[in-house]
C-alpha cells in the first residue's frame, strides 16, 4: 500500500431516472455523466473512470468519446474505464483511441481491461461466446506487446497476425497506464501479474475482506516471477448521503430495480431490503454517512493493502442530482476523512 492512496469514482453510465417516474434520455444522461466527472475533477477526487456497456439500461457504449469530453474541461483527474470490453473490440484500436484521449488529456489517461460482466457485446460485434476465454487472453496478449509503443510482431489464432507494424499516435510518456480488472479467478490474477499489469479487484458482493487471497496471490506471484510490485485497485459499488439511514433510503428503490432486472436474466433471486441492508453493514456496499462510508473504504484498503480505491456511485435510476450530491461529499468529506484515518493507523 501506497502512503498515499488515491480515490476514485466510478460510473457505468446508468439511465437514471427524471424524477417524475420516467427514464432520463441517453443523450442527457451522457451529458450528465460529463457534468459528474468535471465536478470530481474541481473536488481534488483522483480518478475517474466509465465502464463500457451495449445494453438498454445503461447510456455509455464508448466511454473515450465521453472520457474525451471530459478531459477538455478539466485539468489533473486521471481518466480511465471501468472495464474496456477487450474481449469483443480489437486491441490495435482500443490503443488507438486511449493514445489519442491520452494527448487531449495531457497524459492523464488510463485504461482497465477486463472481460465485462455482461456479454451483449459478443453477438452485436460477431464474436463466437464460445471463444470466450480464447479472446481474452489472445487479445491480452497483443495488447502488452501494444502498450509498448514499439513495432509489434504478434500472431494468434482469431485475429490476423502483424509484423513490425507500428501503431500510432504514440504518447508522450511512452506509455498508458492499463490495469486488469478481475472479478475472483485466480488464473486472471496470476495473468495479471504475469504481464506485469496492476489489478483491481471488483468488489460487487460480500465482505471486501474476502479479496485478500487474491490481493496476497498477486503480490506472490510478482515476487516469485522477479517483478517489482505493483499497484492494486478496488472497484466496489456505494452512495455517500447526510446520514446513514438516508443513504439506505435514498439507494433502495433504485437498486432492487437494478439488481432484480440482472437477478432475472442470471437466475438470482429477487433482492430483499433486509438482504441490501445486510450488504450495506458487512458487504460489498460502502454506503452511508461520510463518516460511515469513510471508516469503511479505510478498512478495505488497509486490509487488502491497496494503493487506489474507485466508489461506483451511480447505482441504476438514481437521479443525476442525487449522484452529484454523493460526488460533492465523497470529494469534500470522505475522502480527506479517509487519509486521516489511514495517517493514523500507520501512525499508531
Amino acid at each position: 500500500m501506497s502512503d498515499m492512496v488515491q480515490l476514485g469514482l466510478d460510473t457505468f453510465g446508468d439511465v437514471t431516472g427524471d424524477g417524475e417516474g420516467g427514464r432520463t434520455p441517453y443523450a442527457q444522461v451522457i451529458r450528465d455523466v460529463v457534468e459528474q466527472g468535471v465536478l470530481a475533477d474541481s473536488l481534488g477526487i483522483d480518478a475517474f473512470g466509465i465502464g463500457e456497456h451495449h445494453r438498454d439500461d445503461y447510456a455509455v457504449s464508448a466511454p473515450d468519446v465521453v472520457l474525451a469530453a471530459i478531459a477538455a474541461r478539466t485539468s489533473r483527474i486521471t481518466l480511465g474505464t471501468a472495464v474496456t470490453v477487450l474481449s469483443s473490440d480489437d486491441p490495435v484500436r482500443v490503443f488507438e483511441r486511449f493514445a489519442t484521449l491520452d494527448a487531449i488529456s495531457n497524459g492523464r489517461a488510463e485504461i482497465t481491461l477486463g472481460r465485462g460482466s455482461f456479454t451483449e457485446s459478443f453477438p452485436l460485434f460477431g464474436y463466437d461466446l464460445g471463444d470466450y476465454e480464447t479472446l481474452f487472453s489472445e487479445k491480452l496478449d497483443l495488447m502488452t506487446h501494444l502498450l509498448e509503443e514499439g513495432p509489434v510482431t504478434w500472431e494468434g489464432t482469431l485475429r490476423a497476425a502483424l509484423k513490425d507494424q507500428q501503431v500510432y499516435p504514440k504518447t508522450e510518456s511512452g506509455r498508458i497506464q492499463t490495469w486488469v480488472g478481475v472479478g475472483g479467478s485466480p488464473q486472471s490474477v496470476v495473468r495479471a501479474a504475469n504481464y506485469g499489469l496492476p489489478l483491481v479487484l471488483a468488489v460487487i458482493g460480500g465482505d471486501p475482506a474476502r479479496f485478500a487471497p487474491y490481493a496476497d496471490l498477486y503480490r506472490r506471484a510478482l515476487t516469485e516471477l522477479g517483478r517489482e510490485q505493483l499497484p492494486i485497485a478496488v472497484h466496489a459499488p456505494g452512495f455517500v448521503a447526510e446520514t446513514d439511514d438516508e443513504a439506505i433510503e435514498t439507494v433502495w428503490p433504485h437498486a432492487r430495480v437494478m439488481m432484480d432486472r440482472i437477478g432475472r436474466e442470471r437466475g438470482w433471486p429477487p433482492l430483499t431490503k433486509d438482504r441490501f441492508v445486510a450488504d450495506v453493514r458487512g458487504g460489498a456496499w460502502h454506503l452511508g454517512s461520510p463518516e460511515t462510508v469513510a471508516r469503511k473504504i479505510a478498512r478495505t484498503v488497509s486490509t487488502l493493502e491497496l494503493d487506489r480505491f474507485d466508489l461506483k456511485y451511480a447505482v441504476g435510476t438514481l437521479p443525476h442530482r442525487d449522484l452529484m450530491k454523493t460526488i460533492e461529499l465523497y470529494g469534500s468529506e470522505v475522502a480527506p476523512r479517509v487519509r486521516t484515518i489511514l495517517a493514523e493507523e500507520q501512525a499508531a
